[in-house]
């Protein structure tokens, strides 16, 4: 019964059902848990890359449009990425498998890994569960560009490191 704890809120508020306690307990921790996520996800500028128009609008993206990758490329020695789509992402993933490809995270720039690789566990656990929360929206993004490609797009050019 505690497998379906919004549902059985939502027919409680109906009257329709008596939800046990341990139920409303599992919803509000589920409720505090995506907020949780929603939270470390602004904090930890994952819009600026993976939201379009984020940074360029001060944040002023719609929330159901959060997260869905974008066609600008970053481009430098290592070639041309592409943030990609973390709800469709997240979609693909369970729980444990987004903590180990956190945990062992090992992106090209400029997705800075060492930030997602210290995250806790809860932290990481929270933002899954709120990147779930926002379901599978959004497309594919363009794949990777090796150095000696040429981007279809536009791109944020980065400098070679110095020697």
């Amino acid at each position: 019964m505690t497998r379906y704890p919004r549902i059985l809120a939502a027919l409680a508020v109906a009257g329709m059902v008596a939800v046990p306690p341990a139920a409303q307990a599992d919803a509000a921790a589920d409720r505090k848990l995506v907020e949780r996520g929603r939270y470390v996800i602004k904090i930890a500028g994952c819009n600026d890359c993976h939201t379009p128009g984020y940074a360029m609008t001060d944040g002023k993206v719609p929330e159901k449009e959060w997260l869905i990758g974008d066609q600008l490329g970053w481009r430098g020695p290592w070639g041309t990425t592409y943030p990609p789509n973390l709800r469709r992402t997240m979609a693909r993933l369970s729980e444990s498998e987004w903590l180990a490809l956190a945990h062992n995270a090992n992106f090209r720039p400029p997705m800075p890994s060492v930030s997602l690789r210290n995250m806790s566990d809860a932290d990481l656990r929270a933002v899954y569960r709120y990147v779930r929360s926002l379901g599978p929206g959004g497309g594919d993004v363009p794949a990777y560009v090796p150095p000696d490609g040429s981007p279809a797009g536009p791109v944020v050019m980065f400098p070679a490191p110095p020697n």
